[in-house]
C-alpha cells in the first residue's frame, strides 16, 4: 500500500505506460495485419489473446533482453523472420476468398503475433525495464495497463485496413523496415554499421521494398492462377 503513496510509483507508472504506447504501434500494426482475414468474432479473440500473451513475453523478456541483444547473429535471424511474417501478412487471404479463415486461423494468427512482438519488442523491453527501476510490481501493472490500448489501437487498424486496403501495403512495408532496421542493429554488424551510420536506413528501406514487391509479386501470381483456374 505505500507504494501508492508514492510519487515516484505514479511517475514510473506513467512512464511505462506512456513508452509502451509510443513503442507498440507498429505491434498494434503485426496483430491487426494478423487478424484482419479471420471471421469478426474470431478477430476479437486473437487481438485480446495476441495482445495478452505478448505482455505476459514482454515481462518475461525484460530479466533477459540485454543479454540477448549482445549474442551476435541473433537480431539478423529475428529481422529475417520479420520480413518473412510481412510478406505472409501481405499476402495472407488473397490466394482464395476464405484467405487464412481455412489455414491456420485463430491459434495461427495468434503465434504470428507473438513470434513478430518477440523479434520487434528485444530492444523495447530495455526502454520499460529502465523505467520499472527494477521494481517489478511497477513493470507489471504498466504493461497491463497498456492491453486495452493495444486492442483499441488493433481494432481501429484492422477497421480502417478493411475501409482503406492501402493501409495493408503500408503496413507490410512497415514490417519490412523494422526487419531491415533489426538486421542492421545486430551486434555482429555493430561497427560496420558505426562507421557507415546511413546503412541503417539503407537496410531498413531494402526490407520495406524486399517485403512490398515480393509480396506484390506473390498477389500477381496469386490472381493469375486463380484466373487460370476458373
Amino acid at each position: 500500500m505505500e507504494l501508492l503513496h508514492s510519487a515516484d510509483f505514479w511517475i514510473g507508472l506513467v512512464k511505462i505506460v506512456w513508452i509502451n504506447i509510443i513503442l507498440s504501434g507498429d505491434n498494434a500494426v503485426v496483430i491487426a495485419l494478423a487478424a484482419r482475414s479471420l471471421p469478426p468474432h474470431q478477430q476479437k479473440k486473437a487481438i485480446f489473446w495476441g495482445s495478452g500473451a505478448a505482455v505476459v513475453l514482454r515481462i518475461a523478456l525484460t530479466v533477459v533482453a540485454a543479454k540477448l541483444l549482445e549474442l551476435s547473429f541473433l537480431q539478423i535471424i529475428g529481422g529475417c523472420l520479420l520480413l518473412w511474417i510481412g510478406l505472409q501478412l501481405m499476402t495472407d487471404g488473397d490466394e482464395d476468398g476464405e484467405g487464412s479463415q481455412s489455414g491456420g486461423g485463430l491459434m495461427a494468427a495468434v503465434r504470428t503475433i507473438l513470434i513478430a512482438d518477440l523479434v520487434m519488442s528485444l530492444d523495447n523491453v530495455i526502454a520499460v525495464a529502465a523505467a520499472a527501476h527494477g521494481n517489478m510490481v511497477l513493470l507489471i501493472l504498466g504493461l497491463a495497463i497498456s492491453i486495452p490500448l493495444v486492442i483499441f489501437g488493433s481494432t481501429l487498424m484492422i477497421k480502417l485496413m478493411e475501409r482503406f486496403p492501402i493501409i495493408v501495403l503500408l503496413g507490410a512495408g512497415l514490417i519490412g523496415w523494422v526487419g531491415g532496421e533489426t538486421i542492421a542493429s545486430d551486434a555482429s554488424l555493430h561497427d560496420v554499421v558505426l562507421a557507415h551510420p546511413s546503412l541503417h536506413y539503407v537496410a531498413a528501406a531494402l526490407g520495406a521494398l524486399f517485403v512490398v514487391g515480393a509480396g506484390k509479386f506473390l498477389q500477381a501470381r496469386a490472381q493469375q492462377r486463380s484466373a487460370i483456374a476458373r
